[in-house]
């Protein structure tokens, strides 16, 4: 009779805990393509304002560079 019960005991815990891993285990991986899908637009907002700042170096290095001929000019 002991290990009946045992067995029970176990076979029960096992049914309880078994669900609950699985459902966390899927919950974890929504959340990881959640983060994914976050973190790429991330990248992409980051290459964006890259560029943007890059093309306002270049400008403002060219205003400055024709400042310098004007002044060179006088």
């Amino acid at each position: 009779m002991e290990w009946l019960q045992v067995l029970t005991i176990i076979l029960g815990n096992f049914a309880l805990i078994m669900p609950l891993f699985l459902w966390n285990r899927a919950e974890n991986r929504a959340d990881m393509r959640h983060m994914d899908t976050m973190i790429q637009a991330n990248r992409e907002l980051i290459r964006e304002v890259h560029k943007e700042i890059l093309t306002e170096m270049k400008d403002f290095h060219g205003r400055l560079c024709a400042i310098e001929e004007r002044n060179k000019e006088k």
